[in-house]
């Protein structure tokens, strides 16, 4: 366990301290669970008053709040301090743990000098991997693969033949890595699909954090590819020769579908699905559930299905629950309308015989 003072977290993370900076911290917790000696924070000045209640010796605060009696570090985002700071109070130095007598390993495979390869996992011919590296029970790793430095796989991942991981990538469990993707050509007479090979492979770069059970298939020709700093959730689906930007986010049970490419910082609310050969291009933001059909510009904010824009589509969403008492309107308007009509057309009529 780290102890550090809040001067020092305060370096750490570019923020000023009120009041006592020598204050000893040993870890970070939320303002409901945290006690004495433990960090917390708070995300706006409208839960200062939470501050009142907690147990913590000192919490992270935006720049802007008001002087508390809690000892503080005041920084432009809370969000971001805290979870670097978590980070640091959390980090170890790396202790490898050796290679299991269960595990299997191929031929001519490279190995770092400090891994740790636990129970039952499987490592395929002619694979290489760095140092740091660490592979939970049941990973199965297929040949020809290579795995940077730093990286974490999980209990029960698979990373299939040929596919690249950089370094510090973070496979989370069950995840699946290079599995063939869904490509086959469709006889019209008789419906009998024929499956297209899939040789190609997938390329993960430096930093890259995918979720449990999600699925990134490999190339139908040359690489399904997902750069620096991306985020995948749980129950993701990355579809075929798709490329992921840097830093995007794509949320839970989001599904793309083959060759489809996204630009940095894009952002997929959970359940978005995106169609095929399209591009959405840097920081496109998709609601929840949204459809994208469509390239869209940089910056694009959409929902709905099919996605329009996102101011366009909160209207349309309030207007669709008003639709019943609409309908009802139109009826009566409609009823209306027909009795005036047949008033005037008799009044016609009674004009026209005088």
């Amino acid at each position: 366990m780290k102890t550090v003072t809040l001067q020092e977290l305060a370096e750490l993370v570019g923020g000023v301290v009120s009041g006592d900076s020598g204050l000893s911290i040993t870890a970070l917790n939320s303002l409901e669970l945290a006690t004495t000696g433990e960090l917390s924070f708070i995300v706006s000045v409208k839960m200062q008053e939470a501050l009142t209640r907690t147990q913590a010796s000192a919490c992270i605060v935006p720049d802007e709040l008001d002087e508390v009696e809690l000892p503080v570090i005041r920084v432009a985002s809370p969000d971001l301090a805290a979870a670097r700071i978590h980070n640091y109070l959390l980090d170890q130095a790396f202790t490898a743990g050796g290679i299991h007598p269960t595990a299997v390993l191929g031929q001519d495979c490279q190995l770092g000098e400090e891994l740790t390869i636990r129970e039952l996992v499987s490592i395929g011919d002619r694979v290489t991997i760095g140092e740091r590296v660490t592979l939970a029970p049941g990973v199965v790793v297929g040949d020809d693969v290579v795995i940077g430095n730093d990286c974490t796989l999980h209990a029960n991942v698979v990373v299939a033949h040929g596919c690249v991981l950089g370094n510090g990538v973070v496979l989370h469990h069950g995840s699946i890595i290079g599995s063939d993707g869904f490509g086959f050509a469709t006889n019209p007479a008789t419906g009998e699909h024929v499956s297209k090979p899939q040789v190609g492979n997938v390329q993960i770069d430096d930093g890259v954090q995918i979720g449990a059970n999600s699925c990134v298939d490999r190339a139908a020709f040359g690489t399904t590819h997902l750069k620096a700093g991306a985020r995948i959730d749980n129950l993701v689906m990355v579809g075929h020769n798709c490329v992921i930007g840097e830093n995007s986010v794509l949320v839970g049970q989001v599904g793309i579908a083959g060759s489809t490419s996204l630009g940095r910082n894009v952002v997929l609310g959970a359940r978005a699905g995106l169609a095929g050969h399209i591009h959405l291009d840097d920081g496109v933001m998709v609601a929840a559930m949204g459809g994208v059909h469509n390239d869209l510009p940089a910056g694009a904010v959409v929902g709905g299905v099919p996605a329009i824009d996102v101011k366009k589509w909160g209207r349309a969403t309030a207007a669709y629950a008003r639709l019943p008492d609409m309908v009802r309107n139109i009826r009566k308007l409609r009823r209306e309308v027909d009795r005036l009509t047949t008033l005037l057309a008799q009044k016609q009529e009674d004009g026209e015989e005088k």
